[in-house]
């Protein structure tokens, strides 16, 4: 059998990595890069392009991260990890923890919507053993800093440098794929630990000319949750994008580096332009993401109001996490209401000769 690789056994000499550090490995990275048919094409952009980084392990593009802090916490001979998550988190973090022997323990917001349940039933079947904060995510976070301190465990959240490491891999395989990096680079903001990595990823491969170029980092918060919009923390964040429902992010420094050093922005989309971009990217391309993933498109798709030219230019869009892992979004959202219809060939062509015209 070929052994399991990664992004540590891919990318191990951009890493702090050594002899010391163990192969963690769960197939994470080499995510596929998907031409837009519809929404490239409509804009006028060269191309647009979708990292589906819900082709990782957990769904999510959290598992290159975690790689990294993983077997950087088992070089340290750590025996427990702890995180606060609003989902994507947890399940990354239980599932290495579950592989490698190292008990998961997980802070939730307790909020009803705070967390998705197709996340938090991950997190549950890799045996993480789960607490609800009655509070915030930031609340939560807050506490599993203190938490690790005390206790002695391993703090796997994006604060974790380990995790940015890791991360910034994604940045490494656009270019590897696409010959040089894109134009501007399209990405959702919770946390903001994603984009301060990519944006790391980007400037290493230049620095040593793999890249001729370096993309403006485009970073999208949702409305009601976008601190770094308003310039300050947002205390009670609301949005159906529940995986960046996070109203003071741990690296809003760096990601406001990443913003300026790129020349690029951050800005908000509506929850409606969230649910749009999701639809859309369903129908038209083929691609189920969870909301906060279609908040890199639903930016994308509002930055010619904006002023801000595609023309020609070429794009990557973050697609951060699968559609399956909220996948009640779609059920709200998305739902068409079943004919039902008699087990007789003559009665479903009946029943489609109405619709003709629909079907090809």
């Amino acid at each position: 059998m070929a052994p399991t690789g990664g992004i540590i056994e891919r990318y191990r000499q951009f890493l702090p990595v050594s002899d010391r550090t163990p192969l963690v490995a769960m197939g994470e990275g080499n995510t596929p890069l998907v031409l837009s048919k519809s929404i490239g094409p409509e804009l006028g952009a060269r191309a647009v392009y979708f990292k589906l980084e819900g082709c990782n392990p957990t769904g999510s593009f959290k598992d290159r991260g975690m790689a990294m802090a993983i077997a950087k916490a088992l070089e340290k001979g750590a025996r427990r990890i702890i995180c606060a998550s609003t989902g994507n988190t947890s399940a990354s973090a239980a599932a290495y923890g579950a592989r490698y022997d190292l008990r998961c323990i997980v802070l939730v917001p307790a909020g009803a919507g705070d967390v998705a349940v197709g996340k938090l039933a991950q997190a549950m079947a890799y045996g993480a053993r789960v607490i609800a904060v009655k509070g915030s995510f930031d609340a939560a976070l807050r506490l599993v800093r203190e938490a690790s301190e005390r206790l002695e465990m391993e703090l796997v959240n994006s604060v974790n440098p380990n995790r940015i490491e890791g991360q910034k891999t994604g940045a490494f395989e656009i270019v590897d794929d696409l010959g040089d990096a894109p134009d501007m680079l399209c990405i959702p903001v919770g946390n903001a630990g994603n984009i301060t990595a990519y944006w790391k990823g980007f400037k290493e491969y230049w620095e040593i000319a793999k890249a001729r170029s370096l993309p403006k980092m485009m970073g999208f918060q949702a409305e009601g949750s976008a601190p770094i919009v308003r310039g300050e923390p947002v205390e009670t964040p609301t949005t159906i994008a529940s995986a960046i429902r996070i109203g003071n992010p741990a690296s809003w420094q760096p990601a406001l580096k990443a913003r300026d050093e790129s020349r690029g922005r951050i800005d908000a989309v509506t929850d409606e332009e969230i649910i749009g971009a999701y639809l859309r990217l369903a129908r038209s391309e083929g691609v189920f993401c969870e909301p906060a993933s279609a908040a890199s498109v639903a930016g994308l798709m509002k930055l010619p109001s904006l002023g801000v030219s595609l023309e020609g230019k070429t794009i990557v869009c973050i697609i951060t996490g699968n559609g399956l892992k909220d996948p009640s979004t779609a059920e709200r959202r998305a739902r068409v209401d079943f004919e039902f219809v008699e087990p007789s060939l003559d009665r479903v062509e009946a029943l489609l000769g109405g619709q003709a015209s629909r079907i090809r």
